[in-house]
């Protein structure tokens, strides 16, 4: 009896100690790809920093720690009278804050409506809007340029070379994905509260501005923050419909450094696009709590 019992309970030991080893080596493997990943996607980001405080103003032979760091990169970036660089920074800030309250305003009035009215044509809407978004921005390209050359004509503000243009252009595609995902998140607040509003005597206004924007505070973080961050990076759009380095936007205006062939400035270049993350980083932190909970929740319905 004693004999079978040690020979169970060595077989049980055998087990458990299967069973940790398991563990640890998945663990291991786990922290292996964890450190590979982090060196993967930092890796970059240590190089554009050091280059921004290496003097020597070139990526031949740049590392993490620069041999001799200053901040005389970002001394030239701020200097040059040529690459007004705050001048582009509150252009890129303006159409982008801009931009992404008109955006949100748009598209919350569109998913509110796509929720929780029913009319012919709903669902054929919606859908039709996702499939103008499936269609890259360069297809439009001529067509947005010559819509504003011809407003231009009419309300010179909203024209050519101007941001109030940039921002229509913006405002214009603001729909699809945003309304899509927006309605998902409308989608999961019960309509007992609309029904509800409505005994007590409130209008749909009152209904959505009182108690169903309230609401919806997470996925109006999730839409401002990636409206914010795709107009404030866009490049494509600015370098057709801009053409005055007063009206350059940051990111067509850090191009001017890497034009000339013969001397790119390659640490003022990575010192401009530094300062380029700090409005990004700002927004996503005083965001980054509505934003996980909305981008989860929005995901629900569609």
């Amino acid at each position: 009896m004693s004999a079978a019992t040690n020979t169970m309970r060595s077989s049980r030991n055998e087990r458990q100690g299967m069973v940790v080893a398991n563990r640890r080596r998945n663990m291991i493997i786990k922290l292996i790809i964890l450190v590979l990943g982090s060196i993967f996607a930092l890796y970059p980001i240590l190089i554009v920093i050091g280059a921004s405080f290496d003097p020597r103003n070139t990526l031949v032979g740049s590392s993490i720690i620069p041999p001799n760091p200053s901040l005389q990169n970002y001394q030239r970036l701020i200097d040059g009278t040529q690459t007004p660089i705050l001048l582009w920074l509150k252009n890129s800030i303006i159409v982008s804050s801009i931009s992404t309250i008109i955006t949100l305003s748009l598209t919350t009035l569109a998913a509110y409506s796509l929720s929780r009215f029913r009319y012919y044509g709903r669902r054929t809407t919606l859908l039709a809007t996702l499939v103008i978004q499936v269609f890259p921005t360069v297809v439009a390209l001529v067509a947005f340029y010559l819509l504003l050359d011809q407003i231009g004509d009419i309300i010179p503000w909203l024209g050519l070379n101007t941001l109030g243009g940039l921002i229509l252009v913006y405002c214009g595609g603001a729909l699809g994905a945003n309304a899509f995902l927006m309605k998902g998140y409308f989608d999961t607040i019960p309509r007992e509260l609309d029904e509800s509003a409505k005994v007590d005597g409130a209008t749909e206004w009152t209904t959505f501005w009182r108690i169903i924007l309230p609401l919806i505070r997470p996925i109006l973080a999730v839409v401002g923050i990636l409206s914010f961050i795709g107009t404030f990076n866009d490049f494509l759009l600015p370098r057709v419909l801009l053409r005055d380095s007063q009206t350059f936007t940051l990111a067509v205006g850090l191009t001017t450094f890497l034009d000339n062939g013969f001397s790119q400035r390659w640490g003022v270049f990575a010192a401009g696009a530094l300062i380029g993350v700090i409005p990004i980083t700002i927004v996503f932190l005083l965001l980054q709590t509505q934003f996980v909970s909305g981008l989860a929740s929005g995901a629900v319905k569609g």
